[in-house]
């Protein structure tokens, strides 16, 4: 299945290096700790069973946000440090994470009234140092002239205040740290799922299959770390290996419909049964849905139950020209987080109120690190916290302070774009409304660079290839080369988020996808976009 070099070469390293660090897992936890270890001069192995951000860290709400409501149960100190994580990620990255405004409709029967969450959002403000814009409270008329598509027959105004998002989505934001583990010299393979690990020769002896051969093999490392999310508990309990903590698990749910509101604000609600609802901007797509729904397996899906009641809160709470239905669903999404609770208790109080926090547990004599819980917004802090475990653990970390998350400097990205617009890249008339250079520093870094350098060896590179937001022939082919794509799914749901806006069957009708293919996989390219749609693959 694809191209498979960059592959190849990180499973040759599996079998034949012993590895200070043996990360398990490919979503958020997994990779910051990759990128923050390797970075800082570990020689780390990452593995994923699936493909990098394949499970809840691509199906999240794509908010990266301080937590306001964990302020109802009185989590000051959660709030606040997620608030001041939400912050490091704007300066850090502030192409890929930006500022968004929330918008809230309050309702009179409300169990709280509008006055105290207005006095919330500036205790939220000021938790968050005044780094965003302040907050203000809605008039009635003021929702009317600025959201008039906000039902306002059972509210008595709302409030509005800032967060942050994703505009590229999170399992891209996740590809970016599996790649600056890469150019850190990770051996990072998708696809190779760990059967279990064992003590030996002085760390650990991890049995993984590479589930495109088939072929089996074994990873030595000194340190071993789970990060695999709601999968962990399973992966201790087939090791033997037990911790004080545990998860229970909590399913969010999102429907992407077209779009709703062209205002570029994210529209909250407070749902029937008193939950937050969201309409959140994707593109020419609104992204809608819930989340805190218990779940009882790390794998559930969405169910009719939860189309309907997304459905049914969405129509019941703006004014739409009709009413939106299942057949105006594009693509959905299920998410299953894990929330952290103590091993030996039951998980007690109420479930909605359990703590959104992480856990770190490492134990020395076993030199194995478990990552418990945890949230998109804190990632740095986990990469951070992985590293001084991993240092009081014994790994040898010889650039300790050097810095290793962030965009390059701003001073590179105005030169990149002196150098696109000098190609004719952002002729007026953009596809998808947005300037191709803004999109590919965005998505690629430096490594816009070297794109730039393709399309002036040949222009044809700079045309748009496939989707409605002009994907780039050379983003394509970089894809195939560079971002260990193994199946179509790989690319069309996590390298880009074509399949979150885009219908199955448009997707197959695009002009483009054949030649998307052939830069993908190569002489494979019938076969995976047979595997992708479900077609009988091609004859000879």
């Amino acid at each position: 299945m694809g191209k498979g070099g960059l592959r190849d070469a990180g499973l040759a390293r599996l079998a034949g290096q012993v590895f200070d660090v043996l990360v398990l897992g490919g979503g958020i936890n997994g990779a910051v700790a990759a990128a923050a270890l390797s970075t800082r001069g570990a020689s780390v192995a990452l593995v994923e069973r699936g493909d990098f951000a394949s499970e809840t860290s691509q199906a999240s709400s794509c908010l990266v946000w301080g937590g306001i409501k964990y302020l109802e149960t009185l989590e000051v100190g959660l709030v606040r440090r997620l608030c001041r994580a939400r912050n490091e990620l704007l300066r850090a990255y502030p192409s890929s994470v930006r500022e968004v405004r929330f918008y809230a409709a309050h309702e009179r029967t409300f169990r709280h009234a509008r006055a105290k969450l207005v006095a919330g959002t500036w205790l939220y403000w000021a938790l968050g140092g005044g780094f965003t814009a302040p907050p203000r409270p809605r008039s009635l008329d003021d929702m009317a002239r600025e959201e008039p598509l906000v039902a306002r027959d059972l509210l008595d105004g709302g409030f509005e205040y800032s967060d942050a998002w994703l505009p590229d989505g999170d399992a891209r934001f996740v590809w970016g740290f599996v790649r600056a583990a890469l150019d850190h010299g990770c051996a990072a393979v998708n696809y190779a799922e760990a059967l279990g690990s064992r003590r030996g020769g002085g760390g650990w002896l991890t049995r993984v299959r590479d589930a495109v051969t088939g072929r089996e093999l074994e990873i030595r490392s000194r340190l071993l770390v789970n990060a695999c999310g709601p999968w962990a508990d399973g992966v201790n309990a087939r090791d033997g290996v037990a911790t004080a903590h545990r998860h229970v698990l909590s399913k969010g749910i999102h429907l992407v419909v077209d779009r709703l509101t062209g205002s570029g604000r994210v529209l909250a609600f407070f749902a029937d049964d008193g939950r937050l609802f969201f309409a959140i901007p994707l593109g020419h797509r609104t992204c809608i849905g819930t989340t805190d729904t218990p779940a009882e397996r790390p794998d559930e899906g969405v169910t009719a139950e939860d189309r309907r009641f997304v459905l049914d809160n969405v129509n019941k709470r703006l004014r739409l020209e009709r009413p939106l239905g299942e057949g105006d669903v594009v693509a959905e999404r299920c998410g299953v987080r894990p929330l952290v609770v103590d091993a030996a208790g039951p998980g007690g109080r109420d479930w909605v109120q359990l703590s959104r926090r992480h856990v770190i547990e490492a134990s020395e004599e076993a030199r194995r690190v478990t990552v418990f819980g945890g949230k998109l917004t804190d990632c740095l802090n986990v990469g951070e916290e992985l590293c001084r475990e991993a240092a009081r653990l014994g790994v040898a970390l010889p650039h300790a302070a050097r810095a290793w998350y962030g965009e390059p400097p701003a001073a590179e990205r105005d030169d990149f774009q002196r150098q696109a617009r000098a190609l004719g890249l952002d002729a007026p008339g953009s596809a998808g409304g947005e300037a191709p250079s803004d999109r590919l520093w965005r998505r690629h870094g430096r490594e816009a660079f070297a794109l730039l350098e393709a399309i002036r060896r040949d222009p044809r590179a700079g045309e748009p290839l496939l989707g409605p937001g002009g994907c780039l022939r050379c983003e394509v082919e970089a894809a195939g080369r560079r971002e260990l794509v193994v199946r179509l799914e790989d690319f069309l749901r996590r390298r880009t988020s074509l399949a979150l806006v885009e219908r199955r069957e448009d997707l197959r009708r695009d002009p483009g996808l054949e030649e998307a293919c052939r830069l993908l996989f190569g002489e494979q390219a019938a076969a995976r976009r047979a595997e992708y749609f479900g077609e009988a693959p091609a004859g000879p």
